[in-house]
């Protein structure tokens, strides 16, 4: 497997069918959009890895800093809006993805027979980068940052706007948010410390953590701020235990006022307080929206952000056609940039007849699930995550419909195969975590926002057994949640002593009177024969009506309205 470096999601039209001529040549056939707004190629030999990374190299891509101890990918919302805050946002994440970029040149040496491919770098990057007032740098080594040992663990940073948590704000090393004036203007950026997701099964001294607030800085100051923080990391974090050696854990130790001063020193200056921030949402960008240029663009889900099949070939030709750039979301899924606005309506119908629907008609439940590819990619992967999680979510809404909570309604699921979580499903209302052959544990009390942490609810729960614990849990969601209460929020206040109560002794819903759900149908025949086809594919009648009816509807409408 290898892994694109893409700052803030942007893949440059050159760049995409680049990589999808690649998925085909050399490796299975499909790309995968990644929760860190990369793209995976899994399947490449080694006698070919050379060629593949030669060119992606060459067609405006890069894996330098993909993966291993330093920083990676930085994230940033992916809507290509045109607001001064939102061009801020992603102008930040390349520079700070550039600032931390290795400097050697081994890379390309290795992959490239040292061909240079880097473009010109903004003079600020420049700058801070070499500037060594206080302490920050190793003068005169080919690493000025990361010197001969680079740190202590993966790095991770995110970049956003006020309000806009489409990236995960708090899971990562380091959250950066633009803060502005009254006028809208941009002024400086608010600073997170210590978020991150991985841990170890039966250690409890490893944790997932969200990040904490550390201060507020200029705008003109927040390359030496980052350059500041990750200088305390690489001279501070633990070494000798790699399961303790991401910054999540150093400021666990130290606690942040103490880890506030050390970055001080790095920085030279004191950060000033942090700026009060209105409350987080999650936003999807699913479906068409104006960028504020005259264009528009349209983000696409993509099921775990697998692309592959009838949907890759339309999406080439899309691409191809138009001259399209895309942008990969930190939820895999895939948003369609500088769409002129004639051009709508026949890329509408084209997505809708390759699968690729307008969100309207795509079940909520998997318009925010998201899971990592485990089996059989993964060499960590315990149990199934993205092979798995179509069936999980189709009994997740077949239990829905025992229960009676509306089609509308939806949770937060997120699944992963290990407990390093990718698919952060500690930070999602329902997480499902595998720890052992067909075997999850199980997370609740996330938010819709992704501003709290899930809590261990049930070990060993064995793939089959989920419906068992998902039952009582909805069902008493639906009775007894306040008005309009998450279910993540539902489980926190009910508590997990109580929540295990009504799991130990659910018998079952109490049954009303048989009947037929004749509302989709006309008579009764219809409805048996419906079921029987259902069986078939392990769903309710009612499911696989509303299915077809909602295929039907989207590809004779889909383009005729917005």
């Amino acid at each position: 497997m290898l892994r694109t470096k893409n700052p803030g999601g942007k893949v440059p039209n050159q760049l995409y069918l680049t990589m999808d001529d690649l998925a085909d040549q050399f490796g299975i056939g499909t790309l995968r959009l990644t929760t860190r707004q990369t793209f995976q190629l899994h399947g490449v030999l080694k006698k070919d890895l050379k060629t593949v990374m030669g060119t992606i190299i060459r067609n405006m891509g890069s894996t330098l800093g993909a993966c291993g101890d330093l920083n990676r990918n930085v994230l940033a919302p992916a809507a290509p809006l045109m607001t001064k805050e939102y061009r801020l946002a992603q102008e930040t994440a390349d520079n700070i993805a550039a600032l931390l970029t290795p400097q050697s040149g081994f890379y390309y040496d290795v992959w490239v027979d040292g061909e240079k491919f880097m473009t010109s770098e903004p003079p600020e990057v420049v700058k801070a980068r070499n500037d060594n007032s206080h302490g920050t740098n190793f003068p005169d080594s080919p690493e000025p940052i990361y010197g001969t040992q680079f740190l202590p663990r993966k790095f991770k940073i995110a970049v956003t706007v006020p309000t806009d948590n489409s990236v995960d704000i708090l899971t990562n090393d380091i959250g950066v948010v633009v803060v502005s004036d009254e006028n809208g203007e941009p002024q400086g950026f608010n600073i997170y410390v210590g978020g991150g997701m991985g841990r170890t099964h039966r250690m409890e001294t490893t944790f997932p953590r969200l990040g904490e607030p550390l201060g507020y800085v200029p705008k003109a100051d927040i390359l030496y701020a980052v350059k500041a923080i990750v200088a305390t990391q690489r001279d501070n974090g633990r070494r000798d235990d790699r399961r303790y050696s991401r910054m999540k854990y150093l400021i666990s130790s130290w606690g942040i006022e103490k880890f506030r001063t050390v970055v001080e020193q790095y920085y030279g200056k004191k950060f000033e307080p942090f700026h009060e921030l209105p409350e987080w949402e999650f936003k999807s960008y699913l479906g068409w929206h104006e960028q504020g240029d005259g264009a528009v663009f349209c983000g696409l889900h993509v099921d775990n952000g697998r692309i592959g099949g009838k949907m890759k070939k339309t999406l080439r030709e899309v691409i191809e056609k138009y001259n399209l750039n895309v942008r990969i979301t930190p939820n895999q899924n895939l948003i369609l940039c500088d769409v002129r606005g004639a051009w709508k309506r026949p890329i509408t119908t084209v997505l809708a007849q390759a699968g690729l629907l307008h969100p309207k008609y795509v079940d909520p439940l998997n318009l925010t699930a998201m899971a990592c590819p485990a089996f059989p990619l993964c060499p960590l992967a315990i149990t199934e995550a993205e092979r798995g999680i179509p069936d999980i979510l189709k009994r997740v809404r077949a239990v829905f419909e025992k229960v009676g909570l509306k089609y509308s309604e939806s949770v937060v699921i997120r699944v992963t195969g290990c407990p390093n979580g990718c698919a952060r499903p500690y930070m999602a209302e329902l997480g499902l975590v595998g720890d052992g052959p067909s075997s999850y544990q199980i997370w609740l009390g996330g938010t819709p926002s992704q501003t709290q942490l899930a809590r261990t609810f049930m070990n060993k729960v064995k793939v089959q057994d989920l419906d068992k614990v998902f039952e009582p849990l909805f069902y008493y969601w639906k009775r007894k949640r306040q008005p309009k209460e998450s279910f993540g929020d539902f489980t926190t206040r009910m508590g997990f002593e109580r929540l295990h109560e009504l799991v130990d002794k659910w018998e079952g819903p109490v049954q009303s009177p048989a009947r037929y759900n004749l509302k989709p149908f006309t008579d009764k025949e219809t409805y048996e024969a419906m079921e029987e086809l259902a069986k078939l594919q392990n769903k309710t009648a009612h499911q696989l009506a509303m299915e077809v009816i909602r295929n039907f509807v989207a590809a004779h409408q889909n383009g005729k309205s917005e």
